[in-house]
């Protein structure tokens, strides 16, 4: 069920990746279950603090002793990039981009750039004009940079732009940056009530183009 989308034009659409156009959960978790394992984290407590941010402030945070946290993001960032076999789209994602401007939408991820393509090209996604990815801002989510940047890249006010999103801290990053935001919820076993409309997939949106904007509307 759609529940309550905007009723206001857009000027564009940006997109977090993971966990909103494509599910990369599995490989992402097993991955990092490994990583974690092998530096005698609890796996079950750690995992959910993964999604949604640079690979590199994950690890940072846990401020483990005698840890490179670039290498190590990198390195993890190569076994995901193994990893995609079972990487998917959220249903409806495809088509629904394929009927957006191409210059009225991007991607705006916590992934590396070269791991964001590997996933698209194995979920069959098309791959925008715009990506800003973990390398091309200096703070990620929960900081609105990657969606200030993303903005203005396309030559919109970030306000006048509506942010779809999964994880936490992509929804914190959304709203710093002034967006609307859309909640994709086809990943969460039980979604968390954010007060932002949600959408289970894409199967039901549409996005309407006329001279004052994107709308946002359904169709069965």
């Amino acid at each position: 069920m759609i529940i309550n989308l905007p009723t206001r034009r857009f000027a564009a659409l940006l997109f977090d990746m993971d966990g909103t156009l494509i599910s990369s959960i599995a490989s992402a978790e097993r991955a990092w279950s490994r990583w974690a394992a092998a530096h005698g984290l609890d796996v079950a407590a750690f995992l959910p603090t993964i999604h949604g941010v640079r690979s590199v402030e994950t690890i940072r945070r846990l401020n483990l002793p005698g840890v490179d946290p670039e290498a190590e993001a990198a390195a993890i960032t190569q076994a995901e990039m193994a990893d995609v076999g079972d990487v998917t789209e959220i249903p409806g994602a495809r088509a629904f981009l394929t009927t957006l401007p191409p210059d009225r939408w991007a991607i705006v991820t916590s992934a590396p750039r070269a791991l964001a393509l590997r996933r698209l090209a194995a979920a069959d996604m098309p791959v925008p004009k715009l990506m800003v990815a973990a390398e091309d801002v200096a703070q990620g989510k929960p900081a609105p940079d990657c969606f200030l940047l993303a903005a203005r890249r396309l030559g919109v006010a970030a306000e006048a732009c509506c942010v779809f999103e999964d994880a936490p801290a992509g929804l914190r990053a959304a709203e710093a940056a002034g967006a609307s935001v859309v909640v994709v919820t086809a990943t969460h076993h039980e979604p968390a009530p954010t007060g932002h409309p949600a959408i289970p997939d894409y199967r039901n949106l549409r996005a309407v183009t006329d001279p004052d904007g994107l709308r946002l509307t359904t169709h069965m």
